[in-house]
Parts: C-alpha cells; structure tokens; sequence
C-alpha cells in the first residue's frame, strides 16, 4: 500500500517549522506505524536528506518513550494504543496522514517530531518516591495490602509518562500524569512516610513547570494509551487539601 504524509519538520527549537509532504511506498499492513516511518527514513538516508527524527525505543507500548500527534490525535485514532502499537492496516491505500509532535510549553521541541519530556522528570524527583529502608527483597505477602487497593493502585502505576495527556489538553496539564503517581504511593503503605508533603511537592513542581491548570474536560482520559482514569485527579485534589491541612 501508498500512504501520503504531511510530518512536520523542525531543525532545531528556535528553528522555523513546516508540514513537508511525503510519500510512503511499499507498506505492508502488518508494519507498526513506527516501521512506516523507519521505511521513509530509510528512502531519506539513500536519497542523502536528513531522516526525520522521532522518539522510540521498546515499541511494545511499555516505555513510554513514542508519541507524536496523528492526524490530531496523540497516538493516533485506535483506543488504549500507543503511536508504536498502531498498525498500518488501520488506514486505507492512498490515505493522507498528518503526522506533529506534541506541543505543550513545558515540552519545548529538539528536532522535528521529539520534544523535551524532562518535566515529567521534575515531577517525580519532587515527590514520586518512596523513603522507606526495605533492605532485602521481602516475602510478597510480609505486608497485607487487600487486593482491591492493590488493583487500584496498580491501575494508576501503569501510566507509562508518554505525556500523550498533556498534548491533548487545551490547557496542556500534566494533572492525569501526576495524579496517578500520587495515587499510586497514596494508596499503599510504603508510600505513607512521605504522604503529608509528596503531593504539596509535585504539585508545585507540575506548576512550575509550565503545565496548565485542569478544566476537568477528560480529553486526557480519551487519548490515554493505558486508560488511566479521570478519577485519580480527585484523588489527587483530595490529598492535596489534606495535606494542606495537615501542614499548617
């Protein structure tokens, strides 16, 4: 199959960018969105033109480290699904697809479709920690956790930080990122010791950051490649006010 893209290019952050069109020839159904554009990069490099740069590293939707706009959707236009896990069978011979990264101020752009996740960094070195001296490895059932709270916590630790939340909020806020890392300490006791100052910390630093603040619209739920729920940004404001509290 022929597919046609429009991907945005970018030498450099203070550099001026454009959609630059190009074609895909010779793709199988069966290549990953990734091996696509590794195929076009591959007719770049012989033709002698700079390949287009792009984030990637496990492609099995585990790292965290794709992400780039499709046709205005992080990750593309599949559910659950990051940009490394979306097959070419999911378009048709001949299609346009138009190909941006992220653009989120605390996100500044390095080169065409790879942008700065660092913030994410700063977040989590803020407070996503635990200061508790475990020692050696402890037996699984040494600590009795009910098997509810487990899978609720389990369910925010599997946010990946790809930051597909911030490029589709029109505020561009990190609050679904930072909220299931603080949901995820907040729940279990290793995460305790540190409870009254961890979420004031990253909550700070999300601010100062640059992220914006949180309408409460959902649209970082809807593009959430492991489905992290809306709700632990309630958690997260609810901690946050405890926390106040328990501070003063």
């Amino acid at each position: 199959m022929k597919v046609h893209l429009k991907v945005w290019r970018q030498t450099g952050p203070d550099a001026t960018g454009r959609l630059v069109d190009y074609t895909a020839e010779n793709i199988a159904p069966d290549m990953s969105f990734l091996e696509m554009l590794d195929s076009v990069n591959e007719t770049l490099i012989a033709r002698g033109e700079d390949p287009i740069a792009f984030d990637s590293d496990c492609r099995e939707g585990i790292c965290g480290t794709c992400g780039v706009m499709v046709d205005g959707r992080p990750h593309g236009p599949d559910s659950c699904t990051t940009v490394c896990q979306l097959h070419m069978r999911r378009y048709n011979d001949g299609d346009t697809i138009v190909i941006e990264p992220w653009q989120a101020l605390a996100f500044p752009l390095i080169k065409d479709l790879v942008v700065d996740r660092g913030a994410f960094d700063t977040i989590i070195q803020a407070g996503g920690y635990t200061s508790v001296n475990t020692g050696g490895a402890p037996d699984a059932n040494a600590i009795l956790i009910p098997k509810t709270v487990a899978d609720e916590a389990m369910d925010a630790a599997v946010c990946i930080g790809c930051g597909a939340c911030v490029a589709a909020c029109k505020n561009a806020s990190a609050a679904l990122f930072t909220s299931a890392k603080i949901t995820q300490l907040s729940l279990l006791p290793q995460g305790q010791a540190e409870a009254s100052t961890r979420v004031v910390e990253m909550v700070d630093a999300m601010d100062a950051a640059g992220f914006g603040g949180c309408s409460n619209e959902g649209e970082c739920e809807a593009v959430c490649p492991k489905g992290i729920s809306l709700k632990h940004i309630a958690t997260m404001n609810r901690e946050y006010r405890k926390a106040m509290f328990a501070n003063r």
